[in-house]
């Protein structure tokens, strides 16, 4: 939803008018509420969405139900509501443009919530440095019954390349991060999770062609890690609609996709 100081965390800040001291489950029942006012400009505030991101959608235009594939164990709340989920983590820049559609009409979803997360270049996840460097099984993760995994508990306080974004009126939220490193048994990719009022509706994954995953891990930091050996081909997770559309941006990538779900 709206927000003062990007960053803060949603349940220090007041976020709808009236509402205040609340998480992400206040704040999607916020933008629940909000669909049916006609307050929301005044109370919603919204990037507009990019003429470059507009084009790439364009291009990258797919109607279809996008794959739902586990959250992973490295998954939890965040509470953080921001664009730039960077943190100062060093990597090549990346700006991952999402947008959100109903799967059986394809009209943009407004005030979904969608967040991302994902590792940094040394394969590590915020909130869980030293389990992810452990592997998750080595961990002692193990998915449910269902296959899923449960939310985890953090075991540390660093929260960097985690946050959530309120989807405009064309459905798209827009993050600035670094291109994902890699961790063993896993290609390259970036977890998404798509909440509408106070469900979670989609959890997917986000992947990149190889040819420029090989480009950027041929640069630092990314470099200074060897032995990748899990590709696109052979990954557990990989479909191809979970490839996002990638082209050149400045120092960085631009990288947009279609997450289309049931409502």
């Amino acid at each position: 939803m709206g927000h003062d100081h990007e960053g803060q965390r949603v349940s220090r800040r007041r976020l709808i008018t009236g509402i205040s001291s609340i998480g992400l489950g206040g704040l999607l029942t916020a933008c629940a509420k909000a669909e049916s006012t006609t307050s929301v400009a005044t109370t919603t505030p919204r990037a507009a969405t990019a003429g470059d991101v507009t084009a790439l959608f364009a291009e990258a235009r797919t109607c279809r139900m996008t794959t739902a594939v586990t959250q992973g164990p490295f998954y939890f709340d965040a509470d953080l509501v921001r664009g730039d989920i960077r943190e100062g983590k060093p990597g090549v820049r990346l700006r991952v443009a999402i947008k959100v559609q109903d799967g059986r009409t394809c009209r943009p979803l407004p005030n979904a919530v969608v967040e991302i997360w994902h590792c940094d270049a040394n394969g590590l996840y915020s909130g869980a440095e030293s389990l992810s460097a452990a592997g998750a099984l080595s961990a002692g993760f193990q998915p449910l019954a269902n296959g899923e995994f449960a939310d985890m508990k953090p075991a540390d306080r660093k929260r960097y390349l985690r946050g959530a974004q309120v989807a405009n009126a064309d459905g798209v939220v827009e993050f600035t991060t670094v291109w994902p490193g890699w961790y063993h048994g896993r290609t390259i990719h970036i977890h998404a999770m798509v909440h509408i009022a106070d469900q979670r509706v989609l959890t997917t994954q986000l992947m990149f062609d190889e040819t420029l995953n090989r480009t950027v891990m041929a640069t630092q930091p990314y470099a200074q890690r060897t032995g990748r050996t899990v590709f696109n081909a052979a990954d557990e997770d990989f479909d191809e609609s979970m490839l996002l559309m990638t082209v050149p941006d400045g120092d960085g990538y631009l990288a947009a996709i279609t997450l289309s779900t049931e409502t």
